[in-house]
């Protein structure tokens, strides 16, 4: 049986500039069911904001739910070659 070693290395977790992160926003107001109008996934939290206000404005709805998403990537200390 072979053995392996593994040793900790004190990685930091960053938000990957290569990928723009995404927001959105869905209507939960409603008494016996949710509204469900969606914004649609945008790359600006303004553009989501600017739909929630106009969605508000046209149906005086004021309960959102909101996600954001982003990728992210595991950097090795300065100096640590890993493979």
């Amino acid at each position: 049986m072979s053995r392996r070693l593994f040793r900790y290395v004190p990685f930091t977790i960053v938000q990957d500039a290569t990928a723009e992160p995404e927001y959105e926003a869905r209507c939960v107001s409603g008494d016996e069911s949710e509204c469900g109008a969606e914004s649609g996934v945008r790359h600006d939290p303004a553009a989501v904001e600017e739909w929630q206000r106009k969605h508000t404005q046209e149906t005086r709805h004021t309960c959102y739910r909101r996600d954001f998403a982003d990728y992210a990537v595991m950097e090795p200390p300065d100096g640590l070659g890993v493979r």
